[in-house]
C-alpha cells in the first residue's frame, strides 16, 4: 500500500528541524506527534523510522543528495523514507524521482570511501580507526548502523523469567531469553507493551541488556544501604530495588526533577518500597554529605556522550563535537569524586557509561585512583565471576554490538579499602 503524499511532506518539515541538532530527536519527534494528532500510529512510525535511517546513513544519504531531482531537502527526505518502507510504497513521486531513488538505493556500499560507508563523523572515525584499525572500526560502525532490538527486564520481585516468557507467548509475543542478564528477555519483533496486563503491573520492564548487566554488576544485597548517582528516568533503580528484594534503602538521587518525575509511575507499577528519589542540586549537595561513608554500594553511571547508544540514539554522533567531550570529561571526574565520599570502607563504587571512548572510561578511572589512594580496582573477571555472569571480560567491563549485541557500555568496580 502506498503512503500518501502528505507523510512526505511531515516527514521534511520534522526532519529540517531534527537536522538543526538542537536537541535530541527522539523528544523532536514526539513534540511534532503531538502538535499533528491526526497522525495515525502507522504514519508516526514511517515518519519515525525515516528520520532515524537517515540519522543513521547521514554521511552516505547526504553525499548521494548532493546531486538529484528536486530541492536537496526533499531528496533527503525520499531517502529516508525509502530506507524505511522502500521506493514503491512511497506516495506522490514523479518518474525521475522514482529512477533517481530506485538507482540510489540499489548502489553498493562497498564501493565508497571507508570513513563515508561508516556513517560516523570524521572526528570521531579517525579516533576509533587510531585506536582499533579500520577493520575493526568498520564492523563497529555497521553494527551501530543497525537498530537495536526490543530488551525487557522481568520484575523479580514479581515473576520469573520462565512466567514473563510463557505470558508474552500468549499474546502472542514471540521472545528468547537475553544470553548474559539472568532477567532478560529479547522480543523478536517490536510489537506494543503499553497495554498489556504484564506491563501494566510491573512485571517487565523495557531496558537494554548492556544496561541490566550494569545493574547485576553493582551486586547489591538484602537489607544494604545503596545509592543510584544519577538515576535519572529509573531504570537501573528499579534492577537494583529488585535485586535487594525490596529492602533496605536505596537512594535514587539526580539534578533534574523532570527526569526522576518519569521514576514515579515506573516506581508505582514495580511494587518497591525500599526506594528514595532524591533531588540534589549537584554531587556536593548537603544530602549527599549526610551519606558520606554509610553507603554499601554506589552506582555512578555517569553523564557521558552516549556514542555506545547509537543503535537508538543516531543523532547523538552528529550532535557531539571534541569540544563537548572535553566539558563531559571534567563533569566524569568532578561526579565520580563527590559519589566517592558515600562509600563506607569495604563498599564498592561502580563507575559507567555508555560511551566507547577511552577518554570517557579507562582514563576517567586511572585519574580518579590516582588522586584516591583508598581506592583499588576489582576485576570485572573476578566480578562477573561472583555474579555468574558468563562473559570474557579483564580489568573493565565492555559491551559492545557486534560482539554482544547490546548497547556500547563501560564499567569499572572500584573497592574502598581505607
Amino acid at each position: 500500500m502506498r503512503l500518501p503524499p502528505a507523510i512526505t511532506a511531515h516527514t521534511e518539515e520534522v526532519l529540517r528541524e531534527i537536522l538543526r541538532f538542537t536537541g535530541p530527536a527522539d523528544g523532536t519527534l514526539s513534540r511534532y506527534f503531538r502538535e499533528h494528532p491526526k497522525l495515525g500510529s502507522r504514519e508516526r512510525g514511517v515518519i519515525a523510522e525515516a528520520v532515524y535511517g537517515l540519522l543513521r546513513n547521514k554521511s552516505v544519504y547526504g553525499s548521494f543528495a548532493e546531486s538529484g531531482v528536486g530541492p536537496a531537502m526533499r531528496r533527503l527526505t525520499l531517502l529516508g523514507l525509502a530506507d524505511a518502507v522502500g521506493v514503491d510504497a512511497i506516495g506522490g513521486l514523479s518518474e525521475d524521482e522514482t529512477a533517481w531513488l530506485t538507482r540510489v538505493m540499489q548502489f553498493d556500499r562497498t564501493d565508497l570511501p571507508p570513513a563515508l560507508r561508516s556513517n560516523l563523523p570524521q572526528w570521531l572515525y579517525d579516533k576509533l580507526v587510531a585506536r582499533d584499525g579500520e577493520a575493526a572500526t568498520l564492523e563497529l560502525a555497521e553494527a551501530l548502523n543497525q537498530p537495536a532490538p526490543l530488551d525487557l527486564r522481568v520484575n523479580a520481585i514479581k515473576a520469573t523469567r520462565e512466567e514473563a516468557m510463557a505470558s508474552l507467548a500468549t499474546a502472542p509475543i514471540l521472545c528468547e531469553p537475553t544470553p548474559y542478564a539472568a532477567l532478560g528477555i529479547r522480543i523478536v519483533k517490536k510489537p506494543a507493551l503499553q497495554n498489556l496486563p504484564l506491563f501494566k503491573n510491573g512485571l517487565i520492564e523495557v531496558q537494554d541488556e548492556g544496561s541490566q548487566l550494569l545493574s547485576q554488576i553493582v551486586g547489591a544485597k538484602r537489607g544494604e544501604m545503596v545509592v543510584d548517582f544519577c538515576a535519572g528516568a529509573g531504570g537501573k533503580t528499579l534492577a537494583l530495588g529488585a535485586s535487594m528484594r525490596n529492602t533496605g534503602r536505596l537512594y535514587a538521587f539526580d539534578v533534574s526533577e523532570k527526569r526522576l518525575a518519569k521514576l514515579k509511575p515506573r516506581l508505582a507499577r514495580s511494587g518497591l518500597s525500599n526506594v528514595h528519589p532524591v533531588l540534589i542540586a549537584h554531587e556536593n549537595d548537603a544530602k549527599v554529605k549526610r551519606l558520606a561513608g554509610k553507603i554499601d554500594r554506589v552506582l555512578v553511571d555517569a553523564p557521558c556522550s552516549g556514542l555506545g547508544t547509537l543503535r537508538r540514539n543516531p543523532d547523538v554522533k552528529w550532535r557531539q563535537t571534541p569540544q563537548s567531550l572535553e566539558e563531559l570529561n571534567a563533569k566524569q571526574i568532578a561526579i565520580l569524586s563527590g559519589a566517592a565520599r558515600l562509600v563506607k570502607v569495604g563498599g564498592r563504587l561502580v563507575y559507567a557509561t555508555c560511551s566507547l571512548l577511552d577518554e570517557e572510561n579507562e582514563a576517567i578511572v586511572n585519574q580518579f585512583i590516582a588522586g584516591h589512594d583508598g581506592f583499588e580496582l576489582v576485576p570485572m573477571k573476578d566480578v562477573l565471576a561472583e555474579q555468574k555472569i558468563e562473559l570474557e571480560m579483564q580489568d573493565y567491563l565492555k559491551l559492545l554490538p557486534q560482539k554482544h549485541q547490546t548497547d556500547g557500555f563501560f564499567a569499572a568496580v572500584l573497592e574502598r579499602k581505607k
